[in-house]
């Protein structure tokens, strides 16, 4: 006799089994990994591999690789969740926050970074020219003018118009959080360059209409990316608050060091976000991930997450597998 207890059960394994199917058939894409290679989450990372892959190409570096990714999606005025155009905080600031980390597990980081266009480059000056890994605010600020970069007004006019229209609706907004498409697009980028060397980079202006001075996982090494150049690189994408409490793309890479591959790591990973985050149904949270060898991956908790690859044999855009089904 069928029951609603067993109905339920026989979904739920059925849920599973398909999305262990989208997984290994992934791994089986992934039998004959490539290198170079540059892996940039959501449908962005196009073209932001188009610039990293002029670097990789000509025998670059994974580290200059991940930076030029960074700075297309940073300058794209199109792209409201990155750099110039992004949608603001609730009170119409525009802040930036990066991080960028290289194969001799140096890295460096900026958030809350205000009127400069390219924090993912300020971020690789910190890591290059002084002794921490993190400035933020005024102090990341007066960093980028001290080292050449110049201030840029970076709310441009469609943001502005959304970010008014959003006041009007909310004008009681206190602890809400907008958790919708315009909040998951962090871009976050890997790479292995021709030598076997991996880098990473991530980039964004953050939660739309968050509250001033809050800081997501984008510029949290562990968190938004890591890399260790003796197994692998990973990035995260989605509400940084969850991400940030797994310590999520770390966590990542640990369990390729452990053996798993790249998506069974990422989707490990979201276990984990599941497991420490009761709401979990109202977030997206996803993972991509590189080994040395040049093997991907990806995975979320929602459906619709897509990330890019580009390699020798040119670009192409990966439908990730997900915890729930569409």
């Amino acid at each position: 006799m069928t029951t609603r207890r067993n109905f339920l059960g026989t979904a739920v394994a059925v849920a599973a089994a398909t999305a262990d199917a989208t997984l290994f058939a992934q791994d089986a894409i992934n039998e004959k990994p490539m290198r170079p290679l540059v892996l940039s989450t959501w449908r962005h990372g196009v073209p932001a591999n188009k610039a990293a892959w002029q670097v990789l190409s000509t025998g670059g570096t994974a580290l200059d690789a991940v930076e030029a990714a960074a700075r297309d999606s940073e300058s794209d005025p199109d792209n409201m969740s990155v750099g110039l155009g992004g949608r603001p905080d609730r009170d119409g600031n525009v802040t930036l926050d990066a991080c960028i980390m290289g194969p001799d597990g140096n890295c460096g980081a900026v958030a809350c970074l205000t009127e400069i266009e390219n924090p993912a480059s300020v971020a690789r000056l910190v890591m290059e020219r002084t002794p921490h890994v993190m400035l933020v605010g005024e102090g990341a600020q007066e960093f980028a003018l001290a080292n050449g970069f110049t201030r840029t007004n970076l709310l441009t006019p469609k943001a502005r118009n959304e970010w008014e229209k959003w006041k009007a609706d909310h004008p009681d907004a206190v602890r809400e959080r907008q958790v919708n498409v315009e909040n998951h697009d962090t871009i976050g980028i890997v790479a292995v360059d021709s030598a076997g060397d991996l880098a990473g980079a991530c980039t964004t202006s953050g939660m739309a209409w968050k509250m001033h001075g809050r800081v997501g996982d984008s510029p949290i090494i562990g968190a938004g990316l890591y890399v260790d150049n003796e197994v692998g690189a990973a990035t995260a994408t989605g509400v940084g608050e969850a991400v940030i409490r797994a310590v999520g793309s770390f966590l990542v890479v640990e369990l390729m060091r452990q053996g798993r591959s790249p998506a069974e790591a990422c989707r490990e990973a979201v276990e984990r976000v599941v497991a420490k985050n009761p709401d979990w149904k109202e977030l997206q949270v996803g993972f991509i991930a590189l080994d040395k060898a040049g093997r991907i991956g990806g995975y979320a908790i929602q459906p619709g997450f897509e990330y890019a690859v580009h390699d020798a044999t040119g670009g192409r855009l990966e439908t990730s597998a997900s915890r729930v089904s569409q």
